[in-house]
């Protein structure tokens, strides 16, 4: 919903608040400053006068120096992914290096890194109009999820259930043609309050927030924020606890590849990390599909893709890197609002 999401950005006033303003060409180091810039360990584990971190230091120095041939010759000596722009490879590289310094300190007792078991990728699709007036209320009408194993790196289960929309029943040509879900589609579905609980159920039923500590993952605020903010609202139940904190891939992936928020739209970054899409732009399931491919990378890359952004009493905030991390809580079914 990469160009529905733009469209909402222009004309939310309170969203546009949360964001930096006029932000072109400034490193995201800049423009997201509350995320993670510093090496990816948690902060409860930091001790960065840890001999590793010297070591790890002298590695980057001697990346940095690299060529872009030099950079992709060593990364297939190590037998790891040589597509990507200069940026990227040397990253990886990077993290390769300190990934192995941690592992051979941790068996000697010294910093790890830490990282949630599973990240739950979500990417609603929404009712609307080909120019969305400030008050239209948007309905979700996808709500697909796609499970990754951090662990083994594989996207490894997905959800994806259709939802009918109660206030504007009847879809715009444009949404139809946008997202390819089909009048007849909504009007088979679900209303929210029971997709939601078959939500609640499939995340119960993987263990997670029990057994498993997970985090959500959304392209963007406006899933969280806006979309469900909205939805729930409509719907007159609480805004679900699980929902309330979430990575924003695109403030991860910007800090972590030291790149400007222009390139940070969906389609951009799998270029820039060598990858093309694939199935159907803006099927919910088909983007978070491609998002997840996207944390995959990031975390082989190194990075730890840790909650950066939550909801309060109905607003947008950051979550700042020296929040401690955790993981979101047992998924429950939200009450109905008072």
């Amino acid at each position: 919903m990469d160009e529905h999401k733009e469209n909402i950005q222009r004309t939310d006033v309170n969203l546009k608040m949360s964001e930096e303003k006029n932000e072109k060409t400034k490193p995201c180091s800049r423009i997201c400053p509350d995320d993670e810039t510093a090496p990816e360990t948690s902060q409860s584990n930091r001790d960065f006068s840890h001999p590793v971190y010297k070591e790890i230091a002298l590695a980057n120095g001697h990346i940095n120096r690299m060529s872009k041939d030099e950079l992709r010759v060593k990364l297939a000596e190590l037998k790891l992914d040589t597509r990507g722009v200069k940026d990227v490879m040397k990253k990886r590289l990077k993290n390769h290096y300190k990934k192995q310094k941690l592992l051979q300190s941790a068996a000697e007792g010294g910093p790890t890194d830490t990282y949630y078991d599973y990240i739950c990728v979500v990417d609603f699709e929404a009712t609307c109009e080909e120019d969305n007036p400030s008050d239209f209320l948007h309905e979700i009408i996808e709500f697909p999820m796609v499970l990754i194993n951090t662990h083994t790196l594989q996207i490894v289960d997905t959800f994806q259930a259709y939802v009918k929309p109660e206030v504007n029943p009847q879809l715009s040509d444009f949404c139809v043609k946008l997202t390819g879900i089909t009048q007849e589609t909504v009007d088979g579905a679900d209303p929210f309050p029971d997709v939601l609980h078959r939500v609640v159920e499939w995340l119960q039923e993987r263990e997670l927030g029990t057994k498993y500590k997970y985090a959500m993952l959304t392209d963007g605020a406006w899933d969280m924020s806006k979309f469900l903010n909205i939805q729930c609202r409509i719907s007159r139940i609480r805004y679900p606890q699980f929902a309330k904190k979430w990575i924003n891939i695109r403030k991860s992936y910007c800090n972590f590849y030291k790149v400007p928020r222009t390139q940070t739209k969906l389609s951009t970054m799998l270029e820039k990390l060598g990858m093309k899409y694939e199935g159907r732009p803006h099927c919910g399931l088909d983007d978070s599909r491609n998002i997840a491919r996207i944390a995959v990378r990031m975390l082989q890359d190194g990075c730890q893709l840790r909650v950066n952004e939550r909801m309060h009493a109905g607003q947008l905030l950051s979550v700042p890197s020296s929040a401690p991390v955790e993981g979101a809580p047992p998924p429950r079914n939200p009450g109905n609002r008072e």
